[in-house]
């Protein structure tokens, strides 16, 4: 048996992308394995934010081709980086255990004070909107890229600091670049942020995936991104959401921007045992802030 995992060709995508090849082989060792990456649209164009070239979907279109055109057979993700609405031809087959959720501000190379007056490196309205509240005399200016290219440009003497996920800055090995990691009640996560994704056709057997697949992961991917979808939050949306886990417990904090374009937050707390019960309290969440509004 062969599998075909599709990946970005970025050195991040494919750390992440070999995460799941190493649990296929722990599962059945027997299997063929073999890596294929692309570079996608949203990688190549770097000089433009996403709600101006189509979205957070251009960093997994031609990942879905290649899928449809049975060039690979499951491809990795962030599910941070996922549109909201999956795909009934090529669903999530499996949420990865989640790695660190939180976010944190990286300095340039051998800096140890933020300098601000010079801007931050920011592409994320969600991410710009809290930062605000920290750092109200800060001023922001794009950054678009892999984390390589990222710190590339804040080494480069132009920006204060920017920020990234720290997931991936673990994962990548890059944590000696963390300057601050910010706490979910001081800048909440991106939906599913730390989570890993497999994508792959409906109906193919995902026996081989068990090791890879974490249950509160799951959970909590489900009531992030419910909630999000039912805000109608897309890629350039300050929405955000952290769901923590308990038990069957859930506990939910979301965050819109109200009738003044002002960040606000909510929490809902219930249990959750199957799949749709998490889909129902990101709803649920959802709507009480709508009728805020």
């Amino acid at each position: 048996m062969k599998i075909r995992i599709g990946s970005r060709e970025s050195a991040l995508a494919v750390i992440q992308s070999e995460m799941l090849m190493d649990s296929i082989r722990q599962v059945d060792d027997s299997i063929e394995l073999e890596l294929v990456t692309m570079k996608t649209k949203g990688d190549r164009i770097l000089d433009r934010n996403l709600d101006k070239i189509g979205g957070k979907g251009l960093f997994i279109k031609e990942l879905e081709i290649a899928l449809a055109a049975e060039e690979v057979d499951l491809v990795v993700h962030c599910v941070k980086d996922m549109t909201m609405d999956e795909s009934e031809e090529f669903p999530i087959l499996t949420f990865s255990e989640r790695e660190d959720p939180r976010d944190a501000l990286i300095l340039p190379e051998g800096v140890t004070e933020l300098d601000l007056s010079k801007p931050i490196g920011c592409s994320s309205n969600r991410r710009i909107v809290q930062l605000k509240k920290l750092y109200p005399e800060a001023t922001f200016e794009p950054m678009r890229g892999n984390v390589q290219t990222r710190l590339a440009k804040l080494d480069s003497g132009h920006f204060a600091a920017t920020m990234l996920a720290v997931a991936g800055l673990k994962r990548a090995g890059l944590e000696h670049r963390i300057s601050r990691i910010f706490e979910p009640d001081e800048m909440i996560p991106s939906a599913g942020q730390g989570v890993l994704a497999v994508q792959g056709r409906a109906g193919q057997d995902t026996s081989f995936l068990k090791g890879f697949d974490d249950r509160d992961a799951r959970r909590s991917s489900l009531c992030e991104r419910s909630f999000v979808r039912t805000l109608d939050g897309g890629c350039t949306s300050p929405i955000a959401a952290y769901a923590e886990i308990d038990g069957d417990m859930i506990k939910l904090t979301g965050m819109d921007l109200d009738e003044n374009e002002e960040p606000f937050v909510m929490t809902i707390e219930d249990r959750a045992v199957t799949d749709e019960d998490c889909v129902r309290i990101g709803r649920e969440l959802a709507l009480k802030m709508k009728g805020r509004k």
